[in-house]
């Protein structure tokens, strides 16, 4: 499953770091950076989630929360939040709902051998629930900036 432009994102629900849940249901009313990223603590997902929080105070700006997302489980978002100071909620797609409707759980490749796994994207979802922007193959350098320039023109 792809998602696009324009297109109504699909819900989710899902558990979260400290306990909690998230859904986009409960979001509504407001715009939404939902990232989706391999694995907690990992070099180019720890380099995401920081410039994510850096940046916090601006997408507060425009009212936009920021969502990550792993298959990772509640635990070990607790563990990876409190160890950065992360201010943001990281949600747990344990079950990988979320990442096949939105089409993130893909096959790749690393010297020849070939798994499943999360491909690092990022969906701007405005206040109505319609996707606004998509990055897929996200390469770390200058993408907060670059959702965060979206956001401001929602």
């Amino acid at each position: 499953m792809t998602v696009e432009v324009g297109q109504q994102a699909p819900d989710f629900s899902m558990p979260t770091d400290g306990g909690g849940s998230v859904s986009l249901g409960d979001l509504k009313g407001r715009p939404v950076v939902l990232y989706f990223y391999p694995k907690d603590d990992t070099p180019g997902c720890t380099k995401q989630a920081c410039g994510f929080n850096e940046a916090l105070p601006d997408f507060s700006g425009v009212d936009a929360k920021v969502i990550g997302v792993s298959r990772d489980p509640v635990k070990k978002h607790d563990r990876f939040k409190e160890k950065y100071g992360l201010k943001f909620h990281l949600a747990s797609d344990a079950d990988g709902k979320a990442s096949e409707a939105y089409g993130t759980w893909v096959e790749r490749s690393i010297y020849g051998r070939k798994y499943m796994g999360m491909e690092r994207a990022t969906f701007l979802i405005d206040r109505e629930g319609v996707v606004r922007g998509v990055w897929r193959k996200v390469k770390v350098p200058g993408h907060v900036e670059d959702v965060l320039k979206a956001a401001k023109a929602l």
